[in-house]
């Protein structure tokens, strides 16, 4: 694998082109897109559907590749890996969580946390203890034996959350984490991204939601496959003063 020194820089993208073929025509997805994330930023990307911020996003989790341009995760080009090397850069790099969770159904919290780790050949001890220490950050080490059917939704993102942690990878990617959720645990999850966000974790994450997207540091906004606005946000809202302001979620509390 390429790769080049490059400061705090975890994500330079430039020129970034992807295009679809189907049959004979071809539909530009991405046109032209150059971008920077630094090391410790918290970047929400937004768009309407069809925006393409959903093909960014899966260029940078390596789920997929230009078709022109660049793109450098920590200095080492992805465009240039095979399906393997960009395998393991997923499991080596990235941490994943989803909309809808992924977890697996017959499985335990820690069980889940513990698959990225199983994959690294890491031992039966060293990834328990791993796991475990994540499933701590996120508040929910007291539940590490409940399979997924004994947790509720916002339980399960931690899960999930704490699955994409356990690796100690150099980003989380985030795509509508919040979607499948009610108010008040979408802000519980945005405080957990805030605190990671705190201890130096890159995130970035993918929402339509304007009131998530503003927990987040910077916002970037994609239309027709372009970038056309890129801000800080300031100030932006501080998830834990939010959720003083609101009442207690009581299916949370008694699951």
């Amino acid at each position: 694998m390429e790769s080049e020194n490059s400061n705090d820089s975890i994500i330079k993208v430039e020129n970034l082109v992807k295009v679809y073929k189907v049959g004979e025509i071809e539909i530009p997805a991405i046109r032209g897109v150059s971008l920077e994330v630094t090391r410790g930023e918290f970047v929400a990307i937004m768009g309407a559907s069809g925006s393409g911020k959903s093909t960014f996003m899966n260029i940078l989790g390596c789920l997929d590749v230009p078709t022109l341009g660049s793109y450098a995760l920590e200095g080492t080009q992805i465009s240039k890996l095979t399906r393997d090397q960009l395998a393991k850069i997923r499991n080596n790099k990235i941490g994943f969580v989803f909309q809808g969770f992924n977890l697996l159904s017959r499985t335990t919290a820690i069980e889940n946390v513990e698959l990225p780790l199983y994959y690294k050949r890491i031992g039966t001890k060293l990834r328990r203890e791993l796991a475990m220490q994540a499933l701590e950050s996120v508040g929910l080490k007291d539940r590490a034996h409940h399979t997924p059917n004994q947790l509720s939704g916002g339980q399960q993102q931690r899960v999930a959350i704490a699955r994409a942690l356990a690796t100690q990878p150099s980003l989380i990617l985030a795509d509508e984490p919040t979607g499948n959720l009610d108010s008040r645990t979408s802000v519980e999850i945005m405080e957990i991204f805030q605190k990671l966000n705190d201890n130096n974790i890159t995130i970035v994450l993918v929402t339509h939601e304007k009131d998530i997207a503003e927990f987040a540091k910077r916002n970037v906004f994609f239309k027709d496959g372009r970038i056309n606005l890129d801000m800080q946000v300031n100030p932006r809202k501080n998830a834990n003063l939010v959720l003083e302001s609101m009442p207690v979620n009581i299916e949370e509390e008694v699951v």
